[in-house]
């Protein structure tokens, strides 16, 4: 298999990142034939999977100007994949100049790419770390030089937690990541459920036992295990729904089904 220029040296072609696989539901070109071939796998039992991550890319969207509209300047993007159009520091440098965001993922192609695209910008940085670590993130080089301790941050988490398995201890490690951000400070979440998919429960599983192949199980959780990763903070209306229903910008009559898959919520630290 030849490697592509802009592949880093070291990583093993041969196997599917889900990072590199969400940059092919999103009609991205870093990815390599491994990955959309585990894709089409899952596609196989969810051919909605790339309106699904639309639906995902377009609440982040909305979420970020939300958290801007709302005095928080700052963002920490953990799970941040591979950069494409309209990604986080470019929707909150158009909303607010001098927002200033840093992201987190442990895939090599996506850290870096995203050092590639952030060439130059000296108000955004990536920081190459997991989200089972919350520690190492922010205590991070690159979150001690761009975040300020005593503002308020907006932690986004999104189609991150669903790839952390109970083992893992998402809920600590969510919560410990709060706990190192100043009062105000937001949590952007989204994650996959059973709930709202319009196909059956067996079916889906089909697309969940693809991950399950690539050692990267993906792990559906309730509404309610879905909103607790929000304890300790006042969730925002119109709470933990999904990612169409969470201040929309288009009627829900205009979304594909697959969209209603999952969950969105937003919650802010008192």
């Amino acid at each position: 298999m030849e490697r592509p220029a802009w592949a880093p040296p070291g990583i093993d072609i041969s196997v599917p990142s889900v990072s590199r696989m969400y940059d092919f539901y999103l009609g991205g070109s870093h990815n390599f034939e491994v990955d959309r071939e585990a894709a089409r796998r899952a596609m196989e039992f969810l051919p909605g999977l790339p309106k699904i991550m639309q639906a995902n890319r377009a609440f982040m969207r909305r979420a970020v100007r939300y958290a801007v509209d709302h005095g928080v300047t700052q963002f920490l993007d953990i799970g941040s994949g591979i950069p494409t159009f309209g990604n986080v520091h470019e929707v909150a440098q158009a909303a607010s100049p001098d927002a200033r965001v840093v992201y987190v993922d442990h895939d090599p192609v996506a850290v870096a790419h995203s050092r590639a695209v952030l060439e130059g910008d000296d108000r955004s940085a990536v920081v190459a770390a997991d989200l089972r670590k919350p520690r190492e993130i922010l205590h991070s080089r690159e979150v001690a030089e761009l975040l300020d301790p005593a503002r308020p941050v907006a932690l986004l988490l999104v189609a991150v937690l669903h790839f952390l398995e109970d083992a893992d201890e998402p809920h600590a490690a969510v919560a410990e990541l709060l706990d190192g951000l100043a009062p105000g400070s937001l949590v952007v979440l989204t994650h996959a459920s059973y709930e709202g998919i319009p196909v059956t429960e067996e079916r889906a599983g089909g697309a969940v036992g693809v991950y399950r192949d690539i050692r990267n199980p993906l792990v559906m959780r309730s509404r309610e295990e879905i909103t607790r990763f929000l304890d300790g903070t006042e969730i925002v209306e119109p709470g933990v729904v999904p990612m169409p229903l969470w201040r929309s910008d288009s009627p829900d009559e205009e979304e594909d089904p697959y969209s209603f898959s999952g969950f969105a919520g937003v919650g802010r630290k008192a």
